[in-house]
């Protein structure tokens, strides 16, 4: 898996990348409601920039992956604490999670994937995961 700069954009963005597709797929409800809440200017990035993310991300798991696609998307405890890692700005940690909030919600189902990423988030990051 690729490093980012601590507090990056990509950095930022990725995490909600994964809680797009933790559950094995990306749909189109959930990149509507990213481009519907600017979650690419509120991380700092371009619309292209986070798609390049979101491919980056997607291209990291399969290259780890040892059999299909949704085992992928399942990564460990250990990655997802480093990723989170990553970012520590009080305020893009909010962000983050309001986005991935948003992404979980969006299709009124919550996969264990993303409740799994989204209490990881609010423990390590001693935040409410409460929708805004």
């Amino acid at each position: 898996m690729r490093s980012y700069p601590r507090n990056s954009a990509q950095a930022a963005a990725r995490i909600v990348a994964l809680a797009a597709i933790v559950d094995g797929h990306l749909s189109h409800s959930e990149l509507r409601i990213l481009d519907r809440l600017d979650a690419h200017r509120r991380l700092g990035l371009d619309r292209l920039q986070m798609h390049d993310v979101i491919r980056d991300l997607t291209e990291d798991l399969l290259s780890t992956a040892s059999s299909h696609w949704d085992a992928a998307c399942r990564i460990d405890a250990e990655t997802l604490s480093a990723l989170m890692a990553e970012v520590d700005d009080p305020q893009l940690r909010e962000t983050v999670l309001h986005l991935c909030l948003a992404v979980a919600q969006v299709d009124d189902h919550w996969s264990d994937g993303e409740l799994w990423i989204i209490a990881a988030a609010s423990e390590r990051w001693q935040l409410p995961a409460l929708p805004r």
